[in-house]
């Protein structure tokens, strides 16, 4: 379960994404001149200290964005060069967003939600009366066991690699693909995450997971 503060940002997180998402290379020839937020899902950190949260944005043309961050209380050693930005938080204070392909604790929430066939984090508000409906769902496809997922180990080059529009985490014996511009009509594999959204009916390929 994620627990959602009712807090304070600066910058906000559509003035964070704005900011950074159109000088990266995943983007291709997507219009983000502009950027309308559609919604986002959470992942659970059983630790309860990195807060997991991926971002569906619409570009000016109607491209899908999916961007994942993870915000964390310190800043991660050797993922200097996965740093969005930092962030205050009116009640946890300063932030160091991450994009999360380099972060051992979305690599592993990622991989067991496709694995168990697990869905997004519920959400908890820390405020009952800011509560909101949770509108984006996702589901992994999988039913079987966890297996062994090693750290990602951010300084050495090949843990999380782009090549056109997809962000490729290898991890242990895992392989993990990111698709940072949503295909709504691309092909299921046997190991998937999907997830639907207002908008966006039937699901639509998110993440997929080799084991080697």
């Amino acid at each position: 379960m994620a627990l959602i503060h009712s807090a304070q940002l600066n910058p906000s997180k559509i003035e964070l994404l704005s900011a950074w998402v159109p000088g990266q290379p995943w983007v291709g020839s997507a219009d983000t001149s502009s950027l309308e937020h559609i919604d986002a899902y959470r992942f659970d950190d059983p630790d309860g200290e990195v807060g997991i949260e991926t971002h569906l944005l619409r570009t000016a043309d109607g491209a899908v964005l999916q961007i994942p961050l993870t915000y964390r209380g310190a800043p991660l050693v050797g993922a200097e060069a996965f740093l969005v930005s930092t962030m205050d938080h009116s009640v946890l204070g300063q932030r160091w967003v991450y994009d999360a392909c380099c972060d051992p604790v979305y690599v592993r929430a990622l991989a067991t939600t496709i694995v168990t066939g697990g869905t997004e984090a519920a959400l908890e508000f820390a405020d009952p009366g800011n509560a909101r409906e949770v509108t984006t769902h996702v589901l992994g496809s999988g039913s079987g066991d966890v297996p062994s997922i090693g750290a990602v180990n951010c300084s050495t080059a090949g843990s999380a690699t782009t090549m056109g529009s997809a962000t490729t985490i290898t991890s242990g014996m895992l392989e993990l693909t990111v698709f940072r511009v949503i295909d709504a009509g691309a092909e299921l594999g046997e190991l998937t995450l999907t997830g639907a959204w207002p908008g966006q009916a039937e699901r639509a390929l998110l993440a997929s997971l080799q084991i080697g």
